[in-house]
This record gives C-alpha cells, structure tokens and sequence, in this order.
C-alpha cells in the first residue's frame, strides 16, 4: 500500500510562517479576554456520543466524526446499527463540552463564569474557502449572567481583540430570537412552520425580500401571510429608530423585554467600543442553532462577505445535563477565517525578535565551531533568535528561504583557509 504525502481532504498541515502568526493571534486573544476577566479552560477533544447527538448541535449532529467502541466492547456480529458500534466522537464544537464542564464543576467554580476555550474541533463538512474538517475554534462564554451586562461584555471583548489584530470596518449584527418568532407570529405563520420560515428569511442577504418571499410562497405558506411579512419589513426599513418601531408594532407578539434588552445593549456598546466597527440591529440575523433562546449575535467582515464570528443566548442547554436551567450567552471567532484573511493580506506576526542565521561552511569544526556556538549563545541571552546551520552550496538560495522565513541578518563562517 502507497503511503499518501497530502493530508486527509479537508485539513490542513501549518507552515511555520502561519504557525507565528496563529500564535501570535491566540496570544492576543489570551490577552485581550483575560483583560475582560474570562479564565481559559480545556476539555477533551472526545466527547459522549449522546452528548453530542442531544438535539443541541443542529446540523453538526450530522457531521460528527464517530469513534468506534474499542475491545470487548465493540461487538460486530450483534450490531443492528451505527449507534450499536459507537460510544464517542470528535467534538464538533466547543459549546456542548462547556455545558458538559460546567454541569461536572460547577461547585468549585466562580459565579458568573467566564470561560475562554481554544482548541479544534471536527465536522465532516464540505471544505471551501475558510472553512476546514479540522478547525481551531476560540469562545468566550458567560454562565450564571441572566442580564444583558453578558451581551455587552461579549460584544465588547469580541471586538476589542479584532480590532487589537488589525480589523477595522466589520460589522456587528445583533438581532433577538424572540423578535424572530413575534414578526413571524404577527405575520400568521403558524408556530410549528417558524425554523422553515426562519430558512428562507437567512437568505435575506444573498436574494433580498422578493426572493425570501418567492421561496415561501413555494414552501406552500399563506398568502395573506407572506404579504404581511413583507408589508412589515418594507415599513421596517423605512425607519430611522426600528427597534422603536418593532416594539410599538408587535407589541404583545414580543415575549418579555426583548426589544428595551437590545436597546440597551446598543446604548451600552456604542458609547464605550474601542474598536472601529459599525453595531447594527438586524432582524434578518437567525443563527442556525436551536440552543439559542435570545439574544443572537455575528460579525461580517467584507474581506471575506461573510460572518467571521457568531454566537448567542442559550439558557436551556446546561438545564439538560443539571435538571436546572442556567443563564448562559457566548460568542465564537472563526479563527481559521480571520487567519485566512491575515494570511492573504500578508499581515506578520510584530513584536517579533530579531532573527539571524549563523550560516557555516562545512568543514567548520573543532574549536571554532564551538566560539561560533558561543557567539550564538550570547545573542540568545540578549532575546535575539539565532539559527547556526551548515552553508548549502546554494547559499545565495538558501539566503532567500531564510528570509521569506523572517530572518533578516546573516553572518558567513568559513574554513579557517578561506576565510578573508
């Protein structure tokens, strides 16, 4: 059997110029978050398979990466189906693990919580642009928090670190699932039609009103309903203060505070962000996820015409593993995507130290070799990166490698019969 060089479809091997950058990034977000307060935690890459297929994950329930029992306990010839063969899987995100570890800790741990996790996670996906089977993801959770002071912080601790990066420009799109479901309510779509409802208004950004509307008149929905929806976000969008209008519209559609919730949490934001960002109210935003019980949240960046970052309110999903529901809100990078864009913008790791390469000639032994090493051996005492290596015979290429690697001083060291 051939042995395969490439990596399995979907993931990726990391250059070492990569490598600077994502480290450089992770540490500005370890920075950034530990100025806000969160506290960084790790969970196992492997989680219960019955954790992960709860009903919490959506669509990622369909991409897990299965792991099969191991020893006695992997029984083919009785298996009737797949979940007779398994007893884990690759976590798909880092939100189910949380929950899981909060419901296991959460004695010992303060209150609220506010946790920092880093780390992959798997999903057999379609790869594109951006988008891998293996990615890094970054989250910063608020657990025990029912107000909205845990959007705000979100928000703000989640922009800070973009614009600590270098971004500038994104936008900021917040919307409430609770005034999803009282404009579809209001509308006359039936409860039990709003996530296909919900479908077709995701689309809002990629074919506008008209298609959002075409596509529900297909689905079979009303009329009469579809032509309210319509009328509401045409009259939407003709207002200066919208959510004003939402809230005096709908009225008792709207369950609890969610409309003053969100106006507070722009107030909030604006007058302290540090970040240059746009913060916009977008009744267009769904989020796809069916933990999400309120506010929801994502950020677009132009580089990209797509979110980089999302994420929300889900107060029901610890209740599943303790009995007794617990305020719980988030917020997610895509950091593959912010590293994609770096990437390509050419953007280097700063602050790194100065990096020179000891090139010597083969033949360079004894006791030269070793003063060579103690030069190098001082300047690392002074902070400075020193690579000593044998010269190539192509030194002039060798050079150029070097330099697309960062290093920026060089020092020959030829046989002593050589040397000028």
């Amino acid at each position: 059997m051939d042995l395969i060089k490439k990596p399995t479809t979907g993931m990726k091997d990391i250059t070492p110029q990569e490598m600077e950058l994502r480290n450089y990034v992770m540490n500005e977000i370890r920075k950034t978050y530990s100025s806000f307060g969160f506290t960084q935690i790790e969970t196992p890459a492997v989680e219960h398979i019955e954790n992960l297929c709860s009903k919490q994950g959506g669509e990622n329930e369909k991409l897990i990466f299965k792991i099969l029992k191991r020893g006695e306990k992997l029984n083919l010839a009785d298996a009737k189906e797949e979940n007779d063969l398994v007893d884990s899987g690759l976590r798909y995100d880092l939100t189910v693990p949380l929950c899981r570890f909060y419901a296991n800790n959460a004695a010992n741990l303060p209150k609220p919580f506010k946790a920092l996790q880093m780390g992959n996670v798997w999903r057999a996906d379609r790869p594109q642009k951006g988008r891998f089977r293996q990615f890094m993801q970054c989250d910063i959770d608020i657990l025990g928090e029912a107000s909205n002071l845990a959007e705000i912080e979100l928000v703000l601790a989640t922009t800070t670190l973009l614009g600590r990066v270098g971004f500038k420009g994104f936008k900021v799109h917040i919307n409430d699932r609770r005034i999803l479901k009282a404009m579809a309510s209001y509308s006359g779509f039936a409860e039990s039609d709003y996530d296909n409802v919900f479908i077709q208004l995701d689309k809002m950004d990629k074919i506008g009103l008209d298609g959002v509307c075409e596509c529900l008149t297909e689905d079979g929905f009303s009329v009469d309903a579809i032509a309210k929806y319509r009328a509401l976000f045409e009259e939407f969008n003709k207002q200066d203060d919208k959510l004003s209008f939402l809230k005096e519209t709908l009225g008792e559609y709207i369950e609890g505070n969610a409309a003053d919730n969100l106006k507070e949490i722009f107030s909030a934001v604006e007058a302290s962000m540090a970040a240059d960002c746009e913060i916009v109210f977008d009744p267009t935003l769904v989020r796809g996820m069916s933990y999400y019980t309120g506010t929801i949240f994502e950020i677009e960046m132009k580089e990209l015409n797509c979110s980089v970052a999302g994420g929300g309110r889900y107060d029901k999903m610890i209740g599943k593993f303790t009995g007794q529901d617990t305020p719980a809100c988030g917020f997610s990078i895509g950091f593959e995507r912010i590293i994609t864009i770096m990437m390509e913008q050419g953007v280097k790791a700063p602050g790194s130290t100065e990096k020179t390469a000891f090139l010597v000639e083969k033949g360079v032994d004894g006791e030269r070799l070793g003063e060579i090493i103690a030069k190098a051996q001082a300047l690392r005492a002074e902070g400075k990166t020193v690579l000593v290596a044998r010269m190539n015979k192509n030194k002039k290429f060798q050079k150029e490698q070097l330099e697309a690697d960062g290093y920026t001083q060089f020092e020959d060291f030829y046989r002593e019969a050589l040397k000028n």
